[in-house]
């Protein structure tokens, strides 16, 4: 049996995953890469295998950095069978759609500027159609069923407690008179995620392949986060601003709508009833035709929530649903919320800010002070949401740099990925402990530091893999057997690509640094002797520069 890494190693997107085994090639996932220029250049990228070779797809959830490239695969292609869980598939039937629109209208922008340099048009990823197409091939089945591939191998999904419809998925594969189990995490949820069950536990398994998100990090408890996020509401609607937030809009979304509602059930004193009641009055706008569509695919598959959500349910209550709750669906309600001085909350998507009507209200709100820019999820390094929480003064936003003058907030317990308690936990569940432990979907940094804390704690052994290697399991033993390796004229173009995230990286320190010496030009905290001192090295730095664009 092998298994061969190509995606989501040692980053947080682009999860794809070939096995070999039983005499069949089966992928886990085929998700695009996001954020950083040089991941998302991957996309463009041939597939690094013979699709016509692939006997199914297994997929863990709906989420673009799991399912995107599907579409992709279609256009290609490929024909086989996508087996997920009913929800997966209902939210794949729009997010994929939604996806194959974002990428025709960014090539159109892009095509654009070629045709003013006189180049030839490029063709999007995929199209909207083409993405529609590529649900034929999805096939549902329910949680908790061990479902026949053939005789000799078997799989079963797991809730993973991340999204809706998220599974870890068990894979039994019997070769050679032998059976081994490999366990997918998929993406595994926290544990006190609004409306969704826990991660289910797994006895056993041979082998390991485990998300890593949050390794190295613990989450907030439910409770601080809901009291953190009506202060922050209430402090900002009492000076007059409004809220935004950018939120994903397949989950995230529906837990904020589940958290306003339920707010009310959190304390009873007067303080707290007094900012609830204020919350109440300002109409919360859900500004994503994705996360409204979303939306009642949750509304559909109400079955799948956690028993407190399903006792609220059977009161009759309605969970996403609550007074001031308004859904904008078409172009013009959008643009008529940046238009009114009204204080409300505004949740949009893309969830890191990349794409979006998200990057409509940053520039009617990101300037001002008395608005609250609230981030509720992780941001990728490289994305517009990542330049914001981490302190840029300035961000460009439509070609156009604006001044960050709002409040910018970050709470961390909205996270749909469990914390290095909780993947320790998924660890510690298995009654027989897997054999090998792979890391994936994860930052260098938090794998390091999980990885540690897994060998410290159980002694078992850890691989971290690179982009396409590819490990055999023969004997209870893992062996590096190979690695995909692009030819020269590919590396020279991710060189380039590389070059130019760098430059970019670059120009962003250099503005900051400009930023500082202006607003330290009133308050003369630099001495003389360290301006000289600066001035001397930029001339130097101007002087590199020069020689080497003169080469």
């Amino acid at each position: 049996m092998k298994i061969t890494f190509l995606g989501a190693t040692k980053t947080v997107t682009g999860s794809n995953f070939l096995v070999e085994g039983a005499g069949k090639k089966f992928l886990v996932d085929c998700g695009l890469f996001q954020g950083k220029a040089t991941e998302e250049l991957e996309n463009q990228e041939p597939f690094e295998y013979d699709i016509n070779s692939i006997d199914f797809m297994l997929l863990t959830h709906a989420h673009i950095d799991h399912s995107g490239r599907i579409p992709k695969l279609y256009k290609e292609g490929f024909r086989k069978n996508i087996i997920a869980t009913k929800a997966t598939c209902d939210l794949c039937s729009i997010m994929l759609p939604d996806s194959g629109h974002i990428q025709e209208m960014e090539i159109e922008w892009t095509n654009k500027k070629r045709k003013r340099k006189g180049e030839e048009p490029l063709e999007p990823l995929y199209t909207a159609e083409e993405a529609a197409r590529s649900l034929e091939l999805f096939r549902a089945v329910k949680y908790d069923e061990v479902i026949e591939i053939d005789e000799n191998i078997h799989v079963r999904f797991n809730d993973a407690g991340h999204m809706l419809g998220s599974a870890s998925i068990e894979v039994w594969i019997n070769e050679n008179g032998k059976e081994e189990k490999i366990v997918f995490s998929g993406d595994l949820g926290n544990n006190d995620i609004p409306l969704l069950s826990e991660p289910t536990m797994i006895e056993d398994t041979d082998y390991l392949i485990m998300e890593s998100t949050y390794g190295s990090r613990l989450h907030m408890r439910n409770d601080d986060k809901a009291e953190m996020f009506l202060d922050i509401v209430s402090e900002t609607l009492e000076r007059g601003g409004t809220v935004v937030i950018p939120s994903f809009a397949v989950g995230r979304t529906q837990e904020i709508l589940f958290e306003i509602n339920k707010l009310k059930d959190k304390r009873d004193d007067e303080d707290f009833r007094k900012k609830y009641e204020e919350l109440m009055k300002v109409p919360v706008y859900v500004d994503s035709p994705l996360a409204i569509s979303a939306t009642e695919v949750f509304e559909d598959n109400m079955d799948l929530f956690d028993e407190e959500t399903q006792k609220y349910i059977s009161e009759g209550n309605n969970p996403l649903e609550f007074p001031g709750l308004k859904f904008t669906r078409t172009v013009e309600e959008s643009k008529a919320l940046n238009e009114s001085d009204e204080s409300c909350i505004i949740i949009s998507a893309s969830g890191m800010c990349d794409v979006g009507r998200i990057k409509h209200h940053l520039k009617h709100n990101i300037w001002n002070p008395l608005n609250t820019i609230l981030f509720v999820g992780y941001q990728a390094p490289g994305t517009l949401g990542y330049s914001i929480v981490n302190g840029a003064k300035k961000v460009k936003i439509f070609g156009e740099e604006m001044a960050v003058n709002a409040q910018i907030e970050y709470i961390e317990g909205y996270s749909g990925h469990a914390d290095q308690e909780g993947l320790l936990n998924f660890i510690y569940s298995f009654i027989k402990k897997p054999k090998h432990i792979f890391l994936i979907h994860g930052e260098p940094e938090s794998q390091d530091v999980l990885k540690n804390k897994i060998i410290e704690t159980t002694n078992l052994p850890v691989t971290i893999p690179s982009f396409g290697e590819t490990y055999e399991i023969t004997d209870e033993r893992v062996s590096l057997v190979g690695k995909y390796r692009r030819d020269t004229k590919e590396s020279n173009k991710f060189t380039r690509v590389a070059i130019i995230d760098r430059l970019n990286g670059l120009k962003e320190k250099i503005d900051n640094m400009q930023d500082l010496i202006k607003e330290d030009s009133t308050e003369n905290t630099i001495q003389n002797s360290e301006l000289d001192s600066l001035a001397a090295k930029i001339r130097d730095l101007q002087n590199q520069i020069t020689r080497i664009v003169k080469k």
